[in-house]
């Protein structure tokens, strides 16, 4: 009887992959050469070659000009990613406003626009037009730098999954179509982003991306990730990838209950952390104006904003202690906000911490309390996610096949 014998690889398929492996492998180092290219992958030198002009002519890559050379043998020319061609577009909205940035292959935010806008009280096809149109002019000054989008991320607030808002109690949002609003309305102002392939997650999700690929974690892949905004949204990353629970929905911290009898939220329940830590209510109890006002306040030492602020960070500490104890992450990241805030939201939040986390590794000098980069937000992330998926498989974003 004849064995049944292992299909043969397909070589297009394996020339796919190839293609991806060197590209990301150039991508991670900003700058290399052919050689070492090749032995970081372990694939021979002309091989490497034949991949890597690939990627010239499709314009992933470029050669700068200079050589160097980090072992023995003559110098190579050094390869980069290409700063113009596919890139990313990473569109945010919240509550209060619509940011809009591209970003290249080689990592760099080369346009960005945030607009201030009241989006309570506007219904989804509104705001999602305003964003188109917002995203819509940012490709045409993105198209000047030549580069085009591979895709369209979307970071938006609430509960999402499919595409779709599910729920999203500041907007009052329930069961927005996203993706499908936001790509027709930018569609009829731009008819070349017909077919645009499009993305969609929660902000926080997006927002604990952008500092896992391009913040300052170094080698920490296991983290819980706060947003504070109008809301306060939660992500968690454990090695390296997003924890999504069962349906998507993991990481809701903001309406995590630190008060029974605490004030009615808009998710129906009482007492949510974003009712005590969340941008209104904190700049409410502060009679602050806005955050600057409120980090005046503070630095000035009006007991007010004071008293806010640590009662903000008392809140934080206890959701985030319960958390902590749950998931047993390596930090705890602050973002949107809180990196502003951390001076005076940090003590009450590290002593709320060393309290209530049992395994006694959270004391205030453990340094596993971080603001988040500055350079990351989830805009970034949402187009960061376009770009892993360039990365993945630059064929399919090539701009003629040339090839497998």
């Amino acid at each position: 009887m004849n064995q049944p014998t292992e299909p043969k690889a397909d070589k297009s398929g394996v020339r796919r992959h190839n293609l991806s492996l060197v590209l990301r492998t150039v991508h991670d180092a900003g700058e290399t050469t052919r050689a070492a290219v090749a032995a970081r992958v372990g694939l021979t030198r002309p091989a490497v070659s034949s991949l890597v002009e690939q990627l010239l002519d499709l314009g992933f890559l470029v050669e700068s000009g200079k050589t160097f050379s980090g072992q023995a043998g003559r110098p190579g020319t050094v390869l980069k990613p290409a700063d113009t061609g596919p890139a990313g577009l990473g569109v945010e909205i919240n509550v209060d406003y619509v940011t809009v940035c591209v970003v290249d292959l080689t990592g760099t935010d080369r346009v960005r626009r945030t607009e201030r806008l009241d989006n309570r009280g506007a219904g989804a096809p509104e705001v999602l037009a305003r964003a188109a149109h917002i995203a819509a002019e940012v490709l045409d000054t993105a198209s000047g730098h030549h580069l085009a989008p591979a895709g369209a991320g979307l970071a938006l607030p609430g509960l999402v999954s499919g595409g779709t808002v599910r729920q999203a109690p500041n907007l009052g949002w329930h069961e927005a179509d996203a993706e499908h609003l936001f790509g027709e309305a930018l569609t009829a102002l731009r008819p070349d982003t017909a077919g645009l392939a499009l993305t969609s997650d929660n902000e926080a999700n997006m927002a604990a991306l952008a500092e896992l690929w391009s913040g300052g974690l170094g080698d920490l892949r296991t983290f819980l990730h706060l947003t504070g905004e109008i809301g306060v949204g939660g992500a968690i990353v454990v090695h390296g990838e997003l924890l999504r629970g069962a349906h998507g929905f993991a990481g809701e911290i903001g309406h995590m209950v630190v008060d029974a009898e605490g004030p009615r939220c808009r998710c129906g329940s009482r007492g949510c952390l974003e009712q005590y830590a969340g941008q209104a209510a904190l700049l409410a109890s502060a009679a602050a104006e806005g955050v600057p006002d409120l980090v005046r306040r503070a630095e000035a030492a009006e007991p007010r904003a004071l008293a806010a602020l640590a009662e903000a960070g008392r809140m934080l500490g206890r959701a985030v202690s319960g958390a902590v104890n749950l998931l047993d992450p390596e930090a705890v990241v602050l973002g949107g906000i809180y990196p502003r805030l951390m001076p005076w939201l940090a003590p009450a939040l590290a002593e709320e911490l060393a309290a209530r986390v049992v395994s006694g590794l959270w004391t205030p000098d453990a340094g596993r309390l971080r603001p988040a980069s500055a350079a990351t937000d989830a805009s970034r992330g949402a187009a960061a996610l376009i770009l892993h998926d360039v990365l993945a498989d630059p064929l399919a974003y090539a701009p003629t096949a040339t090839g497998a």
